[in-house]
């Protein structure tokens, strides 16, 4: 039967073929020498061989690196050193010219690195958590802190546990000094997303010298250590050889410890270098010196037995110089190693004085793992071990270098440059200049100079690194060191997260902006204001190089601050004026923080000059201040500070000393004020407020000076510095300046109260003033006084058809807005600008009193320009008004028709007349006429004229009335109005553009055109002082929009029309029309002008509890009121009928019959007296205002000047009512509540609907989850404000593993009070204690006390903790058991932080009561399987021993598998005459070695069998000598087992060596021999050839060579064995390529009816695209496999190169692909189930088994189910394995095949008691007898295996009566 070989899922260029093991290691072979004797890569070590009358002949090592041979010879000869002639039997291997050389001998980069790689490193700085180390060819690792050993790691482990600092952990920087040098390994290069790659490496021995084992150890070896423990007579040393115990005795190690002064006893976790200085037992146990004379005096020898698997970087050899290149040197060493030296690494003192054969000391600097390149250094630093590299001072990183000397440029690598004080520099190519395309090759010619700068330094290479490039040169910053506290610098912003956003300052500084930081104020979402790749300017908070930490801030006003920098206590001198930021406002003051970390304390008498009694309320977190030092004490870290920066406390000098907060205290929103103009800016003006001396600054925008955008511009064009603006409101305080507003409607608005000061204010429906804020392609954002903001989308925006926003508002223009829904869960408002949805209606009236106030502003503005003193333009303008008559010169006519003018009363203005104004005239330059002012334009300096005659004619005066309508003519159109003459009279009056504020967009057919007939009715009868009368056009002309009042109407208009003077008094009887219902108010029109209100409770005597009285009036409705009070129209306070404002006041009335006819009560102005007849328990009628979401409460209204508070939680029992109480109640709704209290301030009440709640134990009532406080319980919120507490025990009744999951902050229950002792109050949210009678029933029950815990019980709870005694477990919140380790679980632990994974606080775990000691109040419990009948805490996975009778099984396997180990070592055996081979290694079936070269042996339960049988016919079958077997690929494929078979002798290399050596000694005494000694040599000579014939015809012979590969595949063109060996040998010597078209020829040349041969080639190319290739490469080629093989093999073989290469992302995609597109394939499901288990997704692996039982037929079904409950068991969860068999075999009760593998694995994983079980429900099944039979035979002897003769005879006895009841069944 053909052999079966696993695929090459990770082909490895190793000596020798592409091996799995092969990392260096001799591998025994049957039939075949050592890899390493296969492939020479030169490093085998020569071993002494005893011979009897014969020489001994040395091997033969070839190294590839170079291509040149090196041949030993015995001790009495010489090395001949004038051969250079090679024979001709080795001219396929000779071929590499100098080129190739120069080729290899070239600097690391790091991109050669590979995982594996050896470094001597030199530790450049010591951090907390890592060591930066300094590696050879400028190159720079990371070790991270649990990459040092393994005793320090669990230190650090066990003090992670603990959360306790241990004595013996010492920190990193008390172990490790810069400078030391260490050997470390590669363990991964990471690649960011900026494409810089990351070297992470390890110094743990374990890693490092894993190429050693016990028996390699010889005397004198140098190797690096830890200290794993400190003993009595010396130290323990982590040398990371399996199986050796080194030992440091005390002697030995006092001359170190005194040289690194770091105590008087090593530490754990300190590297050491050492010495071997007696190895016994086998290498098992080795005494170590650490004398520094003896390990600076040590040197590697050939004796010590190293080998390029073992070769560590640090040793000192002697070697010799074979080759001098321009890019260094080729050395080898302990005889026949092969080197080489980077020009980096030559001696600088003898770079020029190296020649061939010289004899040299080196030390190691690395090692490659695959290509085997050994890289050593010759600088004297390195070759006394122990020693340290020349260190560069800290202050000369940075420098600039003026002139720098070219010593040697070289073209792919960089220049060395010879600095100005004599040390060497490298500089790469990427810092010679700028660019690629800038490099002149010509200025680095050797003595050019050039001004550097020097960047860093390679302490491993004793080198400055330096850069020529402008920008460094130039560069402010470079390091961490080169930034100051204070120092403001540009950064670009790299990424934003919780704790802030990262700034990148240069290439290698980071910097941090905490979110504190980002804003003057804290920002919610700043991603919305930055972006990554923002350029930012920040200033530096504070600056740690050390740990190289940055963190700077955003906060403008610290940025752009003058004032001195505070960063250091010493420098807070008293008077000292400066900026900080609040951290933190209490009772007690300010805590202030400044630079560095500086912390000072504002007290509460020094926040202001006047008393601040909450400063948290003032002050918040982050704010940016002013203070002045008062006191410093700088030992202690003691600052005082005040916001009163004057120590004058006359009241003059108080507005020198007002902090911000107190200018916000002062000017709220909506205060008035006077301005002075200090600064124009484009936006805006910067002003002074003068009533505080003016020392306050403010900011007035533009767009805030008018509520008309003509306007804004036209005062902002006007105004001067030094004017003063008269009534400006102030808007918002944000930030560092006031903001100020001039708009007359938003004035109105806040000063009436017509605003919505919060989101919770806000009712769909309302009208409110604002302006716009933003104007987007999908709306506008409107924004309100007091910050509320919302958005009108593009559909509610206008009436018309909105094709762009920007042609209907701009920024800053004042609208009307009506709400139109809100989301109070994002604070939403949606708006629509509509004018037929927020005007009055009546549009004539809305236009007019626009244009009154726009003219009237204009009034305001020339009276500003008049009372400037200077006359001059500005007084021109003045005197000009529409309608004067001015005589002109004309003096030009332009081409449109127009006409420009000139006159001694318009200098400097441009006068002008259209076309139309000329009136048919013919004018011509120089010719006088008379015009008419029609409007003049004070921003551009133009006037408008008319030469029209009926215009100018005189006409007798008319008298016009108020509202009569005249027919008019258009004549000028403006921005905000036309001016149209009336045709009757010819006076000039203006007109309104818009008829509403939103009033903003016509189209062209609309719009007014100058000649234009309308119909305007006149509103002033007067002209007012610009000359106008003011009219609007008829309405009844014109297709305006006109609608009826509706309910909606705002309070704005209501409000105005209500504040008229009024003589009405208390008392009165009004009649009335009811004019709008609201919620909790009627309005009602008294007459024409007086509005009046009637209040919800004024309407009914007996009001009905839940009714809504205001909807018992309908608008329209006649009614009789009575006078009950009055209401101030800007405050809406009401007034005692004595208040001399009540004339003006809204009347309050009252139609309730009983005030109708009885007495009035009068209503009260002090709310103090309003409050007093309501007493605590007493019972009041109220009505729903609203419900207030932020405050979480119902605020209520009881009369019209008494109001009330509902909390959240009084307002029902009902859970539902309480998780949406908005929705369930409605406004205007009449509740019943009871009076608990008054607010605070006494001025409202406090309400209850649900009663004054008891809190006595036994009572239920509702609470409100406030914390939740993992592992113990929650804190509930109860009504009254009171807090009590749930246990865990009590949240539910049943446990559940996350008992706090169901809750969260704010939700809504109802609790039951089990205590309420001392003010601590315990609550039970249990069903049982809830609802008794409803309640299912309780899985836990409650324990209150020991009492009711019996004996032999079995309980849940949840674990408390693991101490050193045992493992607590909480019973209840009284109540703690405890469980022994012991009774923990059935297997042996040695490490007792394995409890503490397995069993975390508060793990829900069920257990059983060993017993009760009620005295002590102790309870002992068990976790045991055996006790709980669960499955153990500690799952079977984790290999551990079992206590008793397990551990005579285990003996019994370990014994089994030595037998086969042996069976294994012999049927490998090598035919080689080395006598000491390394031993072969233990090789695992499944899966393989992590330490492999990453060739895993794929495993598969289910082909158990298969595998089985066919390596009984392997072991069976004898194979032909020569024949080349064929790689066959099914389940798996062991490189090691199936490679070695093949019996294929190897070429005697001791003769060949002994040859060439005979030859060169022949060429040496050429000259000397005679002729018989001529004919002896020649005939020799034909002896050696006949037999290098033989040995070249010799079907055994290896290959050596590309030659010796091409005969071989010649002969057996289909061996796909020998076709991976041939791309192998390419991949031992790096040449991928060549091992790229090896496979291209194989896949060509291999027969097409080979399939399995070619796959395995194609899975090889595979490998090797996955390792050196990338992923397009890799793609590429499997698309090709896939073309040419069976598909799906192809897949599953990628699969497993993706895990086993680590690439698990991409894995899981072609998972998925495989899935979608062989879903019928069982195999796929399976593997890909495999996969996430291994990965540790068990719930994805179950949703995959419905996926697949979904996609599968059902008669698989079973199969399935039974392969994914093993896959489970094996790298899964048990239990759940379990189900599934269980489940499947209720199912299928008559499947012995299931019960079979059920059995099998329950027997190696499951207890004994499962196991018992199962064969007792087997036995019992009605089965076949043959079955039957054979399930009987496997219980027995299951029993006779692991039971007692009991249970044997009770096998025995229930098969007898089996075979009874069978027979008495067939005789009946």
């Amino acid at each position: 039967m053909a052999r079966h070989f696993r695929p090459p899922f990770n082909l490895c260029p190793s000596p020798g073929v592409l091996l799995p093991g092969a990392r260096g290691e001799r591998h025994s072979t049957a039939g075949m020498a050592s890899m390493e004797e296969n492939f020479p890569r030169g490093g085998i070590q020569k071993k002494p061989t005893e011979t009897t009358g014969k020489k001994a002949k040395p091997k033969f090592e070839q190294d590839n690196l170079f291509d040149v041979h090196h041949e030993e010879q015995t001790q009495k000869r010489k090395r001949s050193e004038g051969d250079h002639r090679k024979q001709k039997k080795f001219k396929a291997d000779i071929k590499a010219p100098a080129k190739d050389i120069a080729i290899s001998i070239e600097p690391l980069t790091i991109k050669e690195l590979c995982e594996g790689m050896l470094f001597l490193g030199c530790i450049k700085e010591v951090t907390v958590f890592e060591l930066v180390i300094s590696l050879p060819n400028g190159l720079t690792g990371f070790v991270p802190v649990t990459h040092i050993s393994d005793a320090y790691s669990e230190l650090l482990s066990k003090q992670v546990t603990q959360g306790e600092l241990l004595e013996d952990l010492n920190s990193l920087s008390d172990l490790y000094s810069p400078g030391m040098l260490v050997r470390c390994i590669v363990t991964s290069v990471e690649k960011s997303a900026d494409g810089r790659r990351s070297i992470k490496l390890s110094i743990n021995p374990k890693s490092v010298n894993k190429g050693l084992s016990a028996s390699a150890l010889t005397s004198g070896m140098l190797l690096s250590g830890f200290v794993s423990s400190v003993e009595d007579h010396g130290y323990l040393i982590d040398i990371g050889v399996s199986g050796t115990h080194a030992f440091l005795p005390h002697q030995k190690a006092q001359n170190y410890i005194k040289a690194v002064k770091r105590g008087s006893d090593l530490k754990i976790g300190q590297s050491l270098n050492c010495v071997i200085e007696e190895v016994k037992n086998e290498g098992r146990v080795v005494r170590l010196s650490a004398d520094r004379s003896e390990v600076a005096a040590s040197i590697a020898t050939e004796q010590q037995n190293w080998t390029l698997s073992n070769l560590l970087p640090g040793l000192v050899v002697k070697a010799q110089v074979q080759k001098v290149a321009p890019l260094g040197i080729s050395l080898t060493f302990l005889s026949s190693f092969t080197g080489i030296v980077d020009f980096m690494h030559v001696d600088p003192e003898k770079s020029t004085n190296y020649s061939p054969n010289q004899m040299v000391k080196a030390c190691i600097l690395s090692t490659h793992p695959t290509s085997k390149v050994v890289r050593l250094t010759l600088r004297q630093a390195f070759l006394h071990p122990g020693g340290s590299p020349n260190q560069l001072s800290n202050d000369r990183i940075g420098a600039v270098v003026e002139e720098s000397t070219v010593k040697a440029f070289y073209k792919q690598f960089g220049a060395v440059f010879q600095l100005d004080d004599g040390m060497l520099a490298f500089a790469r190519p990427k810092h010679l200049s700028k660019t690629r395309k800038s490099f002149k090759p010509a200025a680095f010619k050797a003595g050019c100079k050039h001004k550097c700068r020097i960047i860093d330094y390679s302490l491993m290479d004793e080198m400055c690194i330096v850069s020529l490039k402008h920008q460094i040169i130039e560069a402010r910053f470079l390091r961490y060191e080169d930034i100051h506290t204070g120092d403001v610098v540009q950064g670009k912003v790299l990424s934003l997260k919780p704790i802030g956003m990262q700034v990148k300052v240069t290439d290698g500084i980071k910097g941090l902006v905490p979110s504190m930081h980002l804003a003057d104020v804290i920002l919610k979402q700043p991603e919305k204001k930055y972006n990554v790749g923002d350029e930012v300017r920040c200033r530096v908070l504070e600056c740690n190089p050390a740990e190289k930490k940055l963190f700077l801030t955003l906060k403008k006003t610290l940025v752009q601050s003058k004032l001195p920098v505070l960063s250091s206590y010493e420098d807070a001198e008293p008077g000292l004026i400066t900026h900080g930021f609040v951290v933190c406002a209490r009772e007690f003051g300010c805590i202030v923080k400044f630079y560095n970390d500086v912390k000072g304390l504002v007290p509460k008498n020094e926040l202001s000059s006047e008393p601040i009694s909450c400063p948290d309320k003032v002050f918040h977190d982050g704010q940016v201040v002013k203070v002045m030092v008062l006191k410093c004490e700088p030992q202690q870290e003691r600052l005082l500070l005040s916001f009163r920066l004057s120590s004058r406390t006359v009241p003059e000098g108080r507005s020198e000393c007002i902090p911000k907060k107190k200018q916000q205290v002062k000017y709220q929103i909506g205060e008035m004020v006077d301005v002075e103009v200090l600064k124009k800016n484009e936006n805006g003006l910067e002003v002074s407020i003068l009533e505080d001396g003016g020392n306050v600054i403010a900011w007035l925008p533009t767009v805030h000076l008018s509520d008309f955008v003509a306007n804004s511009k036209l005062l902002w064009h006007c105004l001067q510095e030094g004017d003063v603006l008269p009534r400006v409101m102030c808007l918002s305080d944000k930030g560092d300046r006031i903001i100020l507003c001039r708009k007359s409607a938003v004035i109105s608005a806040v000063q009436e109260e017509q605003v919505v000061r919060s989101f919770s204010e806000i009712q769909p429906g309302v009208l409110l003033i604002g302006y716009v804020r933003k104007v987007m392609p999908f709306g506008v954002f409107v924004e309100f006084p007091f910050g509320v903001t919302g958005l009108a989308p593009k559909v509610s925006m206008s009436d018309k058809f909105v094709t762009d926003t920007k042609d209907h508002f701009v920024v800053g223009q004042t609208v009307i807005a009506k709400v139109m829904s809100i989301d109070e869960e994002k604070q939403r408002v949606l708006l629509s600008l509509k004018v037929s949805e927020c005007s009055s209606g009546d549009s004539a009236a809305e236009s007019f009193s626009l244009l009154n106030q726009y003219f009237k502003e204009v009034e305001e503005i020339r009276n500003l320009l008049r009372r400037r003193e200077e006359s001059g333009l500005a007084r021109c303008v003045c005197e000009l008004v529409p309608g004067k008559e001015l005589q002109l010169v004309v003096q030009d006519v332009m081409e449109d028709g127009s006409a420009l003018f000139s006159g001694s009363c318009v200098r400097g203005l441009t006068v002008t007349a259209t076309r139309y104004h000329l009136g048919g005239k013919n004018v011509v330059p120089g010719e006088k006429a008379k015009g008419l002012v029609l409007h003049v334009d004070a921003i551009t300096s133009k006037v408008y004229v008319s030469l029209r005659e009926e215009l100018l004619k005189k006409r007798a005066k008319q008298r016009l009335t108020k509202n009569s309508q005249h027919p008019a003519i258009v004549q000028h159109i403006a921005e905000e109005f036309a001016i149209v003459s009336l045709l009757d009279s010819g006076r000039l009056a203006a007109i309104p553009i818009a008829s509403h504020f939103n009033d903003t967009f016509r189209f062209d057919s609309e719009k007014l055109k100058v000649g234009q007939r309308i119909y305007a009715t006149l509103k002033m009868v007067k002209a007012n002082d610009l000359g106008v009368l003011l009219a609007v056009q008829d309405p009844a002309k014109k297709n305006a929009f006109v609608r009826d009042r509706k309910e909606s109407e705002t309070a704005l208009e209501e409000t105005l029309a209500a504040a008229v003077k009024h003589s009405l008094s208390l008392g009165d009887i009004v009649t009335g029309t009811v004019k709008s219902v609201k919620p909790t108010h009627v309005t009602v029109a008294i007459d024409d002008k007086l509005t009046g209100s009637i209040h919800a409770s004024r309407i009914l005597d007996e009001v009905p509890i839940h009714s809504f009285p205001t909807y018992t009036l309908k608008a329209g409705q006649k009614v009789t009121a009575r006078v009950i009070g009055g209401r101030d129209v800007n405050t809406h306070r009401y007034l005692p009928i004595t208040h001399p404002h009540f004339t003006r006041s809204i009347p309050e009335l009252s139609i309730r019959p009983s005030e109708i006819e009885g007495e009035v009560e009068t209503m009260r102005d002090d709310t103090r007296e309003k409050l007093g007849p309501y007493n605590t328990g007493q019972t009041v009628t109220c009505f729903v205002r609203k419900y207030n979401t932020l405050k979480n409460w119902l605020e209520v209204e009881v009369t019209p000047d008494v109001r009330g508070r509902v909390p959240r939680l009084l307002l029902s029992l009902n859970t539902k009512v309480l998780k949406h109480p908005e929705k369930n109640f409605k406004n205007g709704q009449a509740l019943s509540a009871t009076v608990t209290g008054t607010d605070a301030t006494e001025t409202n009440l406090f309400l209850s609907l649900t009663g004054i709640q008891s809190l006595e134990p036994g009572t239920i009532t509702v609470g409100m989850v406030a914390k939740m406080i993992p592992h113990i319980g929650l804190t509930i919120t109860l009504p009254g404000g009171k807090a009590g507490k749930v246990s865990i025990f009590h949240l539910s009744d049943k446990y559940t593993e996350s008992p706090l999951s169901d809750f969260k902050i704010g939700k809504v229950v109802r609790c039951y009070i089990l205590s309420n002792e001392n003010g601590k109050i315990q609550l039970s949210l249990r069903q049982s204690r809830l609802n008794p009678r409803n309640s299912r029933k309780v899985e836990d029950v409650e324990i209150t006390c020991i009492k009711d815990v019996k004996k032999g019980q079995l309980v849940r709870g949840y674990v408390k903790s693991v101490t050193p005694s045992g493992v607590f477990f909480g019973l209840s919140a009284s109540l703690l058991g405890r469980i022994l380790f012991q009774n923990v679980s059935p297997y042996f632990v040695q490490k007792h932080s394995l409890y503490e994974k397995y069993l975390p606080e508060g793990k829900l775990l069920t257990a059983k009561v060993l017993d009760v000691n009620k005295k002590e109040n102790h309870v002992e419990l068990s976790l045991l399987p055996e006790d709980t009948e669960m499955p153990s805490v500690l799952p079977e996975s984790l290999g551990l021993p079992r206590c008793g009778a397990e551990e005579e099984k285990r003996e019994e396997d370990n014994k089994e598998k030595k037998e086969e180990v042996k069976m294994k070592r012999k049927q490998r055996r090598v035919n080689s005459e080395s006598e000491q081979e390394t031993k072969p290694k233990k090789r695992k079936f499944s899966p393989a070695d992590e330490n492999d070269s990453g060739i895993e042996v794929y495993y598969r339960e289910e082909e158990d069998g298969d595998q089985e049988e066919e390596a009984a016919k392997k072991k069976s079958k004898i194979r032909k000598c020569g024949e080349v077997p064929r790689l066959q690929v099914s389940a798996g494929f062991t490189w090691d087992e199936d490679m070695n078979a093949l019996e294929v002798p190897v070429l005697n290399q001791k003769e060949e060596s002994s040859e060439s050596e005979e030859e060169e000694e022949n060429l040496q005494s050429k000259k000397k021999q005679t002729k018989k000694e001529k004919e002896l040599e020649k005939q020799k000579k034909e002896k050696e050839l006949c037999k290098l014939e033989a040995a070249l015809m010799d079907p055994s012979r290896q290959p050596q060579s590309a030659d010796d590969f091409d005969r071989l595949v010649l002969s057996s063109p289909n061996s796909s064995i020998l076709w991976l060996q041939y791309m192998a040998f390419h991949l031992q010597a790096t040449e991928i390529e060549k091992a790229r078209a090896v496979a291209e020829r194989a896949l060509k040349t291999i027969c097409f009816r080979e399939e399995q041969e070619k796959l395995n080639v194609w899975v090889a190319l595979l490998n090797l695209e996955n390792m050196y290739g990338t992923e397009e490469t890799l793609m590429k080629v499997f698309e090709r496999a896939v073309q040419y093989n069976e598909p799906l093999k192809v897949f599953q073989h990628l699969c497993d190169i993706y895990a086993s290469s680590e690439k698990y992302k991409q894995a899981e995609e072609l998972y998925h692909t495989m899935l979608r597109r062989f879903r019928q394939e069982k195999s796929v499901w399976l593997k890909y189930a495999s996969f996430l288990l291994k990965q540790g997704q068990t719930e994805a692996t179950h949703r995959l088994l419905e996926r697949a039982l979904k996609a599968l037929p059902t008669k698989e079904h079973v199969d399935v189910i039974s392969r994914f409950a093993q896959l489970e068991f094996r790298f899964g969860d048990p239990e759940h394995a379990k189900a599934l068999f269980e489940s499947t075999l209720n199912s299928y009760p008559k499947r012995t095949d299931i019960w079979s593998i059920y059995m099998d694995i329950m027997i190696k994983q499951g207890s004994q008691k499962e196991i018992r079980d199962i064969f007792e429900r087997v036995i019992h099944l009605n089965l076949a007898p043959k079955k039957m039979k054979f399930f009987f035979k496997r219980y027995l002897d299951y029993e006779k295996k692991y039971g007692t003769t009991e249970t044997v005879m009770a096998v025995k006895t229930a098969a007898l009566e089996y075979v009874e009841a069978k027979s008495s069944l067939a005789d009946t």
